[in-house]
């Protein structure tokens, strides 16, 4: 998830440099959505990890 993140960042920048502004903005707003998603999964992961050392 964290690589389909980095992925929609990377056009992001190209559509921005290329001046399509709307690409731009929306690629963006899926690699923050998605961003968050991989940290609340990556948190919940290691919380159920350490339970279970328990």
């Amino acid at each position: 998830m964290l690589y389909y993140a980095v992925v929609f960042l990377i056009i992001a920048v190209v559509a921005a440099l290329f001046g399509f502004t709307g690409i731009a903005a929306s690629a963006v707003g899926i690699a923050k959505i998605l961003f968050f998603v991989f940290l609340l999964l990556f948190v919940v992961s290691l919380i159920v990890g350490l339970m279970r050392r328990k």
